[in-house]
């Protein structure tokens, strides 16, 4: 994977072209998605894919008029720093605030990216069409805030609860699912191959410990922040680490009492209250409608303590 400092002028053109085309694409089937039940809203959506593509056209004419027709082959997933954006399909039903939240967050980090991309070329002419560019999608930015359904207001609170959501609940939500279900295959097989429970509580503090340094180091490489406006690589780092850690010493700590089948029964109960929180977290701040939380979480985790149990007992 590339880093950002590493693309040169045509590299950054290029992948410029490929963001707006995937961007208006992504407002193109929003505004499908919304047309029955919010017309109003859907042609707003489908205004900002007409605009991406204006944009399209004018890095295109520019790309040829310096580099010619060859263009490199470079996307988002190539580049480090991108935020992985949910596919469509996993959105549906489609619901105008899930929408919403993402095309705003789809203009931040297209916002930042042209912002930090203008400070790097040393040719006049891309550095101001990345320069207007990044104007304009500030203005792309506070028509998706406005994309409200009937009645429903939206204030800087609000935009401050997003942004809580993307630096900080985000990279916690995916230590805690990482710690909660990656923990419990050696946990419980330790449990069932031992039937004692102090060498279990020591291969779940051992596997929790390494897992929330790991997923903490992991969080905070992955990004600098500079082009997805996710805040502080080691803060994140920092958050991802300790809700990892915490994850696995959940169901570990009932191994503190002697008797193994009682502890594994209370760790069993602590793994449901564990997998009920990340559920209700990816509902209330992740916009996943409550069945497919549940269904995407619960499956994860049974189907993790069933390889735990199969090898304990082998």
């Amino acid at each position: 994977m590339r880093s950002f400092h590493s693309l040169d002028q045509r590299e950054i053109l290029a992948l410029a072209l490929a963001l707006e085309e995937e961007d208006a694409r992504i407002f193109d089937e929003f505004a499908e998605g919304l047309r029955e039940r919010f017309p109003e809203q859907a042609e707003k959506f489908r205004q900002l894919g007409r605009e991406e593509d204006t944009h399209r056209h004018r890095l295109l004419e520019l790309y040829r008029g310096r580099f010619g027709e060859h263009m490199p082959l470079i996307r988002r997933e190539d580049v480090k720093g991108f935020v992985k954006r949910q596919p469509i399909w996993r959105m549906r039903p489609l619901n105008l605030k899930a929408a919403r939240k993402q095309a705003e967050l789809m203009e931040i980090e297209t916002k930042r990216f042209y912002e930090a991309a203008a400070r790097t070329t040393t040719d006049a002419g891309i550095r101001q069409l990345l320069g207007d560019l990044a104007e304009e999608e500030r203005g792309h930015l506070h028509t998706a805030e406005q994309i409200v359904e009937a009645g429903v207001s939206h204030s800087d609170k609000a935009m401050e609860k997003r942004v809580f959501a993307l630096q900080i609940v985000q990279p916690g939500l995916s230590g805690l699912m990482d710690g909660s279900v990656s923990t419990l295959a050696p946990l419980f097989a330790a449990a069932l191959a031992t039937h004692k429970s102090w060498p279990t509580f020591l291969v779940g503090l051992a596997a929790s410990l390494g897992a929330g340094i790991s997923m903490g180091f992991a969080e905070a490489l992955s990004d600098d922040g500079t082009l997805t406006g996710r805040g502080h690589p080691w803060k994140r780092g920092v958050v991802c680490g300790a809700m990892t850690a915490l994850g696995g010493l959940g169901h570990t700590f009932p191994y503190l009492i002697h008797n193994v089948k009682t502890a594994t029964a209370v760790a069993v109960g602590v793994v449901c209250v564990e997998l009920g929180i990340i559920s209700w977290v990816r509902h209330r701040f992740m916009d996943t409608p409550w069945s497919s939380a549940i269904l995407q979480v619960g499956l994860g985790g049974f189907l993790v303590f069933l390889v735990g149990v199969l090898i304990g007992q082998s």
